[in-house]
């Protein structure tokens, strides 16, 4: 799977969430696209955003949450790039069965967004343009990441953050405990611990195994279970 993340930041190297989020990005499988660095003077060059879009399978919008939407330029980058012909209308369709999910930052606790907060909506209701955009293209909508209030995030929620961000981008649409610990163990097989202490190499090993055995484990008892009812 191949993934997309489009960011709209008028100014990225001075936000610290955009710069932690960018850290996490894994090497593989997953192109950064910053649509205010691509394109300075404001014009976007059409043709290669349909270019971009075709070649991957998961379309991710990554911005800072701007008065219950995303900033300008990535709602002008909709109005140019989403066409009829392309991605909608009878000769269009070129994004249908592909994935689409949002990563926004918002400057407000969680409590706040839901009837009797004070945002008084919950984020399911103020992104459904978002959602509909993925409906009428006919792309996945996924659970959308949301990071509230970065800058007061401990080292503990961070690192949370970290691994919720690169599961977003690289695990198959599951948020089942068996997924996540499907890609956690994946991603702890695939880390180059020759630099590593021998004592945390061989605590890493023993973890993806100890999540594999367990996983076994559950599985088996959810068959005796099933087979009781």
């Amino acid at each position: 799977m191949k993934t997309l993340v489009i960011i709209s930041h008028p100014d990225i190297l001075e936000s610290g969430s955009q710069q932690f989020l960018l850290n996490a990005v894994p090497k593989e499988g997953v192109t950064v696209h910053h649509l205010e660095t691509a394109y300075p003077d404001g014009k976007i060059n059409v043709e290669k955003e349909h270019q971009l879009l075709e070649t991957h399978d998961r379309i991710i919008f990554q911005f800072p949450f701007y008065w219950y939407s995303s900033p300008a330029f990535l709602k002008q980058w909709q109005d140019e790039v989403l066409v009829e012909g392309f991605a909608h209308g009878k000769a269009g369709g070129r994004l249908v069965g592909k994935e689409f999910g949002l990563i926004f930052m918002l400057g407000v606790h969680e409590r706040e967004y839901q009837a009797g907060g004070r945002e008084l909506f919950t984020i399911s209701e103020l992104t459904r343009p978002f959602q509909a955009v993925a409906h009428k293209t006919g792309m996945i909508y996924l659970r959308p990441l949301t990071v509230y209030q970065f800058a007061y995030m401990n080292d503990e929620e961070k690192m949370d953050l970290y691994i919720q961000y690169q599961q977003k981008l690289t695990n198959k649409n599951d948020s089942s405990l068996a997924a996540r610990e499907d890609w956690m163990v994946e991603q702890i097989n695939k880390l180059d611990t020759k630099d590593l202490e021998p004592e945390a190499a061989d605590i890493l090993k023993h973890a993806a195994e100890l999540m594999t055995t367990n996983r076994t484990t559950i599985d088996e008892l959810q068959v005796v279970m099933d087979q009781m009812w």
